[in-house]
């Protein structure tokens, strides 16, 4: 556990990574946290569809971080590919959900849509910028 003076340095130091300022990262950050919470409520039988769903909305957040944090404009849009096939894994998991009446798909599916935008306004600056 960290102490005291360590919690707060983690804390001054997470104010200067770049990716916290992007909408993208902030809404896909928000959409992670908030399936991870509705699928912590499944039913234990459906614990496979819970962990997929948690880990690809996880991954779009993960990937953008970890390809902002690339210096190369190849990398980094790489990264953010996959951060959007992460999002676009989302969807079919949604329609599996509803079908099992566990969550309904119109509720999340546009922001997955969003932030699959967002990643591809993203990706197509990356690629024709010099």
């Amino acid at each position: 556990m960290l102490g005291q003076a360590s919690q707060k340095t983690v804390l001054r130091l997470g104010k200067m990574f770049n990716f916290e300022k992007l909408t993208v990262y902030q809404r896909s950050l928000i959409l992670a946290t908030n399936l991870s919470r509705v699928a912590g409520g499944f039913p234990l039988k459906y614990r496979r569809i819970q962990d997929q769903l948690i880990g690809a909305a996880i991954s779009v957040t993960l990937n953008i971080a970890e390809g902002s944090g690339r210096y190369g404009k190849r990398e980094k849009i790489q990264f953010y590919r996959t951060a959007q096939a992460s999002a676009f894994e989302i969807i079919p998991i949604l329609e599996i959900c509803d079908n099992l009446n566990l969550l309904k798909k119109n509720e999340w599916a546009g922001e997955v849509e969003e932030i699959c935008k967002m990643l591809s306004s993203l990706i197509k600056k990356l690629s024709t910028s010099e």
